[in-house]
């Protein structure tokens, strides 16, 4: 059976610029390594995607809802559908002193921001700083391979992977959901670690706020750390 809105689903991609060939975003870190862009701090694994909600490229979004779990697709996004045409009017020219004013040593590549905008740094010269405020994919062709790996069936699967949203450090098999007969009330089990997170109480608060806007039914939600003591024989 096909995808379908609503539907919430593990996927893993990697996205490719067309012209020439250059990974710019993986889930996979053996793609990443292989590209040159592994980051240690990035969590590699499949990204939660709920069909009609999570925002994706439209090409995609109907290249998934004619998949299956499973399936692997290929997708080409062209410029209209993913960052836009690159507009020449974004590329805008300030002095090398109103960097130097804010105490900022202006950098190629570097990206600031100015007036509330990113820009990419993309020459200096004669005290002139040249600054490109399209994205950097803007103009671009780019191609979306993927797999669905998995179409999450429990609704106790949903709100695990909902809540690691906000805590993605946490393993799933460290995450226990249980319900009420009624489906009314929700207990949520975390591991130690989740106590680590800063802000853990208005991170809790998010995801109850979350959970109560997805399942309609759900009234209450108790969640509940567990530390485990390690004694010495």
């Amino acid at each position: 059976m096909t995808l379908a809105k609503g539907d919430y689903i593990l996927l893993d991609y990697t996205i490719i610029v067309k012209d020439d060939n250059k990974v710019v975003e993986t889930t996979m870190e053996s793609v990443a390594k292989e590209a040159g862009i592994y980051r240690p701090d990035e969590i590699y694994e499949p990204r939660l995607i709920v069909l009609g909600e999570t925002k994706l490229w439209e090409p995609l979004e109907s290249a998934l809802l004619n998949a299956d779990e499973g399936k692997e697709i290929e997708v080409e996004i062209p410029p209209d559908k993913a960052y836009g045409p690159r507009d020449p009017a974004k590329v805008k020219v300030m002095s090398i002193r109103e960097f130097h004013r804010h105490g900022v040593v202006p950098r190629v590549g570097d990206e600031v921001e100015v007036e509330g905008n990113r820009a990419r740094i993309i020459s200096i010269s004669g005290g002139r700083v040249t600054l490109d405020f399209n994205h950097p994919l803007a103009g671009k062709t780019l191609v979306v391979k993927g797999k669905v790996v998995k179409r999450l069936s429990t609704k106790e699967e949903k709100v695990s992977y909902v809540v690691r949203q906000y805590m993605p450090r946490l393993q799933p098999d460290k995450i226990s959901v249980s319900f009420s007969q009624d489906g009314s009330e929700a207990q949520i089990r975390l591991p130690a670690e989740a106590l680590l997170y800063e802000k853990i109480g208005n991170i809790l608060l998010q995801i109850a706020s979350d959970l109560g806007a997805r399942f309609a039914e759900l009234k209450k939600i108790s969640f509940l750390e567990e530390v485990e003591l390690k004694k010495g024989q």
